[in-house]
């Protein structure tokens, strides 16, 4: 059961490479001045901020929605989540150097110890 679990997070987190390189492809269009690099690092940014945190935060689901329906509500709640916490962070006094590390890993750990203590029942 649980090598079956891993092939299919491996199987996901390929997907999320090939969007990953599609925006990439989409930005390089969109932004054809821009230097590759710089376009990488923006779209890394994206997929730090954004998109991962979504993923592992919507792990809980993957039984009942698919990876599309997981990803598009991963992205619009990672977002919120990390605009919310931002903000309430900044009020405690936290920098916000800080927060763009730790704000996704954050929300990360939490979707895979949700995820983790799911597979346990």
């Amino acid at each position: 059961m649980k090598k079956q679990v891993f092939n299919l997070e491996i199987k996901e987190l390929k997907y999320i490479g090939i969007l990953f390189l599609v925006f990439l492809v989409l930005f390089k269009i969109v932004f054809f001045k821009e230097n590759l690099i710089v376009l990488f690092r923006n779209v890394l940014s994206l997929f730090w901020l954004f998109v991962l945190p979504g993923y592992f935060f919507m792990l809980y689901w993957k039984g009942t929605l698919g990876f599309i329906e997981r990803f598009i509500i991963g992205v619009a709640l990672s977002a919120a989540l990390i605009g919310i916490f931002s903000y309430y962070l900044g009020l405690l006094g936290l920098n916000i150097n800080y927060q763009v590390i730790v704000l996704p890993l954050i929300l990360i750990l939490f979707g895979v110890i949700i995820n983790i203590r799911k597979t346990k029942e």
